[in-house]
């Protein structure tokens, strides 16, 4: 007998817990399938006219293209965006937070106080005519001659730092990412490489951004160095020097509260607004409750779920910056002729998502129950504890770029079709929505979220994803840097045009 998930009682749609062949009256319906329905995918639960409102989650979803019979498929042939039921009071669900102590990791105290979770040592490039000095810099300190205590020499190469004016809105955004990471502390120090005649130059660019060479901070130009040999020769000088001081780094246990988790989904499928989306959520109020901090990011697969999040601004001028954003990118996706629902994915809607409503109220989940605290630009410097937003594209790579440049010094990554994302410097979490998807990319996922499905509560997942938080925080690596991966997912938002 196949089986359905009803999710609030006021849905239109019940989610496939198997597949249903149609003919078929599955366990927990009153009708017969009149198609084939693939795990994930959604059933009509009654008859809806054409034009009517279709819910899941207790949320619209979209609206009927024409008439849905009772136990029809609902998908892209039948179900088009809407835009009804989002409105929002602001602060109508406002709640404070939980308050917890006694959870701990072992964490990096910098000289200033802040508090890493993995201790690199940064090859920055300010332009991408450097990239290549910067990865043979990188090259020279492969793991297997490292110390103990030295998680790895990575160079973060990028496309931009020239080809438009040095003032240009690129390249300010390209100088904020980066000193981003340039200050964060899972950075034991850093080593900039330049060409020289670049539109982003180097004192300029520390100038503009409070930074200064010393110690923790080298930079050095292609040209003014001689060429590329003798660039190359030069920057594995300064990092052997700094290589040796990050070992003499150590490890102290320290609270949750000096954890920042960047929160990312993607390839997401029917089950991960069920499962592993409000298992991180669960898992977002424990961090928040021990003093701890979130992003949410990707504001395009917000779009559609804003209203839930605004009914939790701390204040109306929380709302307003997010109301702005939101605004931005409409027009944005009007100058480019795009439309924000051209999510999702070829792959989210093989999973079950149809409309980008349905997959932004998944995405939102991600956040938990607690207090939307700030929201802040791309690469901003994160402000407030607790959940704050931060303003990106939906591309998954260029978000967690900006995560990371705003503080986040761990990422944890939901993901229904799969997903083999990782992010140096900070380790990345994947958790799987479904257990075919944990079972078949084990080498990939951390956590199955998929009992949520069997009668495991989201708390009980909560809190194993936050002690798993707490663990990788502690040192112990996530399955993408088992693997390796994290050197190639560094991309800046690139908003504007080259000249």
């Amino acid at each position: 007998m196949s089986r359905v998930l009803i999710l609030n009682p006021a849905d239109d749609v019940a989610i496939a817990l198997d597949d249903i062949a149609a003919g078929n009256t599955p366990d927990g319906l009153n009708t017969a399938a009149r198609a084939d329905i693939a795990t994930g995918h959604k059933i009509a639960r009654h008859a809806v006219e054409a034009g009517g409102l279709v819910r899941r989650y207790g949320q619209v979803i979209g609206r009927a293209k024409t008439a849905i019979a009772a136990g029809d498929h609902v998908h892209i042939h039948n179900l088009a965006m809407a835009e009804d039921g989002r409105e929002a009071e602001v602060g109508a669900d406002l709640r404070a937070p939980s308050l917890l102590s006694g959870a701990t990791f072992s964490g990096i105290v910098r000289p200033d106080g802040r508090v890493g979770t993995r201790n690199y040592i940064g090859v920055l490039t300010s332009v991408n005519c450097s990239a290549t000095v910067a990865r043979r810099i990188a090259d020279a300190f492969p793991g297997s001659i490292l110390p103990k205590g030295v998680d790895g020499v990575v160079a973060f190469t990028h496309q931009g730092g020239c080809g438009g004016s040095s003032l240009s809105s690129d390249v300010t955004l390209l100088q904020r990412t980066l000193a981003g990471y340039a200050k964060h502390p899972n950075f034991h120090s850093i080593l900039i490489v330049g060409l020289g005649c670049e539109a982003n130059q180097i004192p300029a660019w520390l100038a503009a951004e409070g930074l200064q060479s010393g110690p923790r901070l080298h930079a050095l130009t292609i040209q003014e160095a001689g060429g590329t040999a003798r660039a190359i020769e030069a920057g594995i000088e300064i990092v052997r020097d700094l290589v040796a001081e990050a070992a003499q780094v150590q490890r102290q246990p320290v609270s949750a509260s000096h954890l920042t988790v960047g929160l990312q989904c993607g390839g997401s499928d029917g089950w991960s607004g069920v499962t592993a989306n409000p298992a991180l959520g669960a898992a977002v109020d424990l961090l928040v409750a021990h003093g701890g901090s979130a992003m949410l990011s990707e504001t395009p697969e917000i779009w559609g779920a804003e209203h839930l999040l605004l009914r939790r601004a701390a204040s109306q001028n929380v709302a307003d910056k997010l109301n702005a954003r939101l605004a931005w990118w409409r027009d944005y996706a009007d100058r480019h002729q795009m439309e924000l629902n051209n999510n999702p994915s070829p792959g989210n809607l093989k999973g079950g998502l149809t409309t980008i409503l349905e997959k932004s109220l998944g995405a939102v989940a991600k956040s938990g129950s607690t207090p939307l605290n700030d929201v802040i630009g791309y690469a901003e410097p994160l402000q407030a504890k607790g959940l704050s937003f931060m303003d990106s594209p939906g591309y998954d790579p260029c978000s967690a770029t900006g995560q990371i440049a705003s503080g986040a010094n761990l990422i944890v990554f939901t993901t229904g079709r799969g997903s083999v994302f990782g992010a140096k410097p900070a380790p990345s979490i994947k958790v799987a929505s479904n257990a075919k998807l944990a079972n078949w990319m084990d080498e990939d996922m951390d956590i199955d979220a998929s009992p949520v499905l069997t009668g495991t509560s989201l708390a009980e997942v909560g809190g194993v994803i936050f002690q798993k938080m707490l663990d990788v925080a502690s040192g112990e690596p996530s399955k993408s840097e088992a693997l390796g991966i994290g050197d190639n997912e560094f991309v800046p938002w690139q908003v504007g045009a080259y000249l």
